[in-house]
């Protein structure tokens, strides 16, 4: 075979993907020798670490890389492994240049940052925070996903990413850096990851950390995760105002707050506060969003088992004081397609993108989409030739 094909063969497999770096596996600088005799290709491929999860996916795409270069009948694919100083070089190039473990989200970062709060539980945040980032990555942004509600979590579950026995895939390591899992595009990282069952009760222990355990966790699910340049980063916030709150406030102060509530007096009333605490610790409120807000039936009655009135209501008090009004960004209809799919792990704006509580979630999305945070005072991360 000629050099053009050992060529052609080199540029197809080094386009392959990685599946959870999302990278070239010519930029991660893990081809090693690629030959072709008689028709048939010889890659080798150094793999980040031993038991790489991705491996098998990793042989089937280079395999059919390879296998499409005109003059190759057959593949035969060799993985490796890195050694420990390619590896470190791996995760520098990983952090861009950043010293381990800092947090790349700061008031520089072109990512934007969006923590999701309510007052109090049972308003469908985190369900809502799951779909508005599977919509999001839908327009095509780069979306991460940190579960922070650490003794409520539940994102793992609500987009498919757990088994049968409810078990999440734990993070790949590579040295000290941690690859999130990904579920319908979207980068993800939860507590729940890291739990497992003790006996065959099919129930995972319970996170019983006070404040300092806490704000640990938020820390390293900020620093020691690799999401890689994201446009958009959604915290699923816990509910209420305590320790999580306040540690994402001194971590993250020029992070975006999206305040949930439902129609309810009793829910709109805390759902306040949550943005309140928000801004003391320098965030801004962009918006608020009403959930299980009133339902049309099929006889075309309309049902408010909540009520109405919770969100303008939240976003008419956390507009007082303020130059700029804020919004009622959303009202999602209340939706027992959304309760399913949810359960089912099948976010509703994929699985039923026409049902009106996903129509109202992908409105939301457009919105987001269409909002880019300022640059102004901001440095720019250029680079000098």
């Amino acid at each position: 075979m000629t050099s053009s094909t050992v060529a052609a063969v080199t540029a197809a497999v080094g386009a392959v993907m990685d599946p959870e770096l999302r990278r070239p596996l010519a930029e991660l600088d893990m081809l090693r020798t690629i030959s072709v005799d008689g028709g048939i290709a010889r890659v080798e491929i150094a793999l980040t670490i031993v038991g790489c999860p991705a491996s098998d996916r990793i042989r089937a795409d280079v395999e059919h890389a390879a296998s499409s270069v005109a003059g190759v009948s057959d593949t035969e694919v060799s993985l490796t492994v890195m050694t420990p100083d390619e590896r470190h070089a791996l995760t520098d190039r990983l952090r861009g240049g950043r010293v381990a473990r800092t947090m790349p989200f700061d008031a520089d970062s072109l990512t934007r940052v969006v923590a999701v709060t309510s007052g109090k539980g049972g308003v469908g945040k985190s369900t809502l925070t799951a779909n508005l980032a599977v919509a999001l990555a839908q327009r095509g942004l780069s979306v991460g996903l940190i579960d922070a509600d650490v003794h409520g979590f539940s994102i793992p579950a609500l987009l498919g990413l757990v088994d049968e026995h409810g078990r999440a895939p734990s993070p790949t390591r590579i040295d000290d850096v941690m690859l999130p899992p990904v579920a319908h595009g979207v980068k993800v990282i939860s507590i729940g990851m890291f739990l497992r069952r003790e006996g065959d009760d099919g129930v995972l222990p319970a996170v019983a950390w006070r404040g300092p355990m806490l704000h640990r966790t938020v820390s390293q699910f900020l620093t020691d995760v690799h999401f890689g340049d994201l446009d958009v980063l959604l915290l699923d916030m816990p509910p209420g105002t305590g320790d999580v709150a306040i540690s994402v406030g001194q971590l993250l102060p020029h992070a975006e707050v999206l305040v949930v509530t439902t129609p309810q007096t009793s829910a709109s009333d805390v759902a306040v506060r949550s943005g309140l605490v928000a801004r003391q610790t320098g965030q801004r409120v962009i918006g608020v969003v009403e959930n299980m807000a009133a339902m049309t039936l099929p006889d075309g009655s309309v049902m408010e088992v909540f009520g109405s009135g919770g969100g303008a209501a939240v976003a008419a008090a956390l507009s007082v004081d303020q130059t700029a009004d804020v919004p009622l960004l959303a009202s999602v209809p209340l939706s027992p397609a959304l309760r399913a799919t949810s359960d089912a792990g099948s976010p509703v704006v994929l699985a039923v993108p026409d049902e009106p509580a996903a129509r109202a979630i992908a409105a939301l999305a457009d919105e987001l989409a269409g909002t880019r945070r300022s640059l102004a005072g901001r440095s720019l991360p250029l680079r000098t030739r």
